[in-house]
């Protein structure tokens, strides 16, 4: 990977570009103190770029790893024209190995392996294979902005709202998932403020949506995770709103670590909660959270914070990168396809298959 800067007046929908012939991502790991690109010439780097979380959230890395895939083909074919084929298969595993949970990095590897049946022995496979992942780009963007509109609609309003991690156009093609809802319904005068959760280890709340709010004129008050409970108690939270994973066949939910407490909190204090994401989030070959693959990750990354050591010296960290929320405790999933209220296995399967 290389690190860049882009003459850019940078946004939240500059996460991914594709910009002077290569893949530049946002290097989420600075923001927002710092704004720099990470430029990737082939599948190496940005199977590095989503693993060390340069890029994250679940459609971003998707759409990122189907330019991963366009990048592949692009070396592969130039260094041997006759046998990329075979080379490529190396790439996409590579690709597929970057993060665990996210359905939506498989589901983008699907698409791009769906296109490579389709191209021949003697043709150039890069510029079909880019042709989709922008096209996927684009794709992700509407989507959200459906998924904003019909998940605006379900606020009564006008209250304020609690979110955790990030889920706007940083995590997203544009727009946002969850944040999508948030910009929508804010802008329909149905949301007041937000309470962003902060999101350790690695603070994305705090570092990114609050970023993204701020930019966008939206009020927003930065809460530590253990205080959501609290706020909730206080009154004049209607709703939790976030984004998602992966979602399992029978409508459970994997997300950021701390999601599951506050579907709990949530339920207990009469507060509504809703997840936003596409329908390539849902997986309905995971019959439920229990399968679930749950990356953890580096202990590091909870025992110290800025690179800085705050634990005691000896002590371990247990380190789930993602936590799973029971179906029960949803009351709408909300999708480009449109809104599962209270989901099961059943209405998730005619939302799939509608």
């Amino acid at each position: 990977m290389q690190l860049v800067t882009l003459d850019l007046d940078v946004t939240a929908d500059h996460a991914i570009l594709w910009h002077d012939d290569a893949l530049h991502l946002l290097d989420q790991r600075v923001l927002p103190q710092t704004v720099r690109f990470v430029r990737c010439a082939d599948a190496a780097d940005t199977a590095e770029a989503i693993h060390a979380m340069v890029v994250r959230g679940a459609p971003a890395i998707g759409i990122t790893a189907a330019y991963g895939v366009a990048l592949a083909a692009r070396v592969r074919h130039a260094a041997s024209p006759g046998s990329w084929r075979d080379a490529l298969e190396a790439d996409l595993e590579r690709l597929a190995a970057s993060r665990p949970t996210a359905v939506n990095l498989f589901w983008a590897l699907d698409r791009a392996r769906e296109a490579l049946d389709g191209i021949g022995e003697g043709e150039d496979p890069f510029p079909p294979l880019l042709a989709l992942a922008q096209g996927l780009h684009q794709e992700d963007r509407a989507m959200n902005r459906r998924m904003g509109e019909l998940g605006a609609a379900l606020i009564e309003g006008p209250t304020a709202v609690i979110t955790h991690c990030n889920t706007g156009g940083l995590a997203t093609g544009g727009h946002g998932t969850a944040l999508g809802v948030i910009r929508s319904a804010y802008a329909a005068g149905r949301i007041t403020e937000v309470f962003a959760d902060e999101t350790r280890p690695w603070l994305q709340g705090a570092r990114l949506t609050a970023w993204e709010l701020v930019r966008d004129r939206i009020p927003v008050q930065l809460m530590a995770d253990g205080a959501a409970a609290a706020r909730m108690a206080a009154g004049g939270i209607g709703w939790v709103i976030v984004g998602s994973d992966r979602i399992a066949a029978n409508g459970d939910v994997a997300n950021k670590i701390g999601t599951y407490a506050l579907a709990v909190a949530a339920r207990y204090h009469g507060v509504k909660f809703m997840v936003a994401a596409p329908t390539s989030t849902i997986d309905p070959d995971t019959p439920s959270g229990a399968e679930i693959p749950i990356e953890t990750r580096d202990p590091q990354e909870v025992l110290r914070c800025g690179g800085q050591l705050v634990a005691a010296e000896g002590a371990g960290a247990w380190n789930p990168v993602f936590d799973v929320t029971p179906a029960e405790l949803v009351d709408a999933i909300v999708t480009e396809k449109g809104v599962v209220e209270h989901p099961d296995r059943d209405k998730i399967a005619a939302l799939l298959a509608g």
